[in-house]
């Protein structure tokens, strides 16, 4: 299926998402957001999908966020500021507000990534960033507020007091500082974010695809409770995966010397 704001390419059990709009550094509009939207339903729901890759198209932008000259548009002769939320499914770009997606995500931050765009980013899993990335929450800059998960999830990533310096300035950090106080995992030159994100995709790929996915959903919904807690909770995901064939041929293929043939349960 084509798609107007995005590329929606698949291929050995990746998904590779990229945001296309780069005339306006990958901004997103209500229209952009609920066709990415319709792109994270099919990849959740599609078995023979097990990683996605999240970037933007072009080297300037990974997402400058919200479209604003639409939210100005949009709010035009009101008094009401936009809340960020809006009623696309899964929230800002179909994804801030996915909290039931349990295959892991992949950002490859090819350029700045600020407002929505550094939700989006913060709503990924594992975060790759190019040398030219930059990071940024400046919402309260133009009267709004990071509320697509950003003053929730920045303070759970990294350290408190920078996350609040951030948020209460609107001031963007670059990729080197993102990657010093933990908020990226690697950083590379830009012709390399492609490659090193699908490297990263690989490795995942070489684990048990159910077991990554109770795991992350074991981390994740475990951040809500005390650590015993979390620790004594029944996570479905990783049930289903103790239950599926992948649990007797990971320790079979151990065993026996030779690389494991995954089945996600199929």
């Amino acid at each position: 299926m084509d798609y107007e704001f995005a590329i929606y390419e698949q291929h050995d059990h990746i998904a590779r998402i990229t945001i296309n709009r780069p005339e306006v550094m990958n901004a997103l509009h209500p229209d952009a957001s609920r066709e990415l939207s319709r792109i994270w339903d099919d990849f959740a729901t599609n078995d023979d999908l097990w990683v996605a890759i999240l970037t933007g198209a072009g080297s300037r932008g990974f997402s400058a966020g919200n479209d604003l000259k639409t939210t100005a548009a949009r709010n035009a002769g009101s008094n009401v500021g936009n809340t960020g939320r809006g009623p696309v499914p899964g929230g800002f770009g179909g994804l801030t507000e996915r909290f039931d997606l349990y295959k892991p995500v992949i950002g490859a931050v090819n350029g700045w990534a600020m407002g929505g765009g550094c939700e989006l980013a913060l709503a990924c899993d594992i975060l790759i960033a190019a040398d030219t990335a930059r990071f940024g929450l400046p919402e309260p800059r133009v009267g709004l507020a990071a509320l697509a998960g950003g003053i929730h999830r920045l303070p759970r990533q990294i350290p408190q007091k920078m996350a609040m310096g951030m948020m209460l300035t609107g001031k963007p950090i670059d990729a080197a500082e993102a990657y010093r106080i933990g908020l990226v995992n690697e950083v590379v030159p830009l012709d390399e974010l492609i490659s090193t994100a699908e490297r990263w995709a690989a490795e995942i790929l070489e684990c048990a695809p159910l077991s990554v996915r109770g795991s992350k959903e074991g981390a994740l919904t475990g951040l809500d409770v005390p650590l015993r807690a979390a620790m004594r909770s029944s996570y479905p995901g990783l049930q289903e995966h103790f239950a599926s064939s992948d649990a007797v041929e990971g320790p079979l293929a151990f065993s026996e010397k030779r690389e494991p043939k995954w089945t996600a349960g199929g």
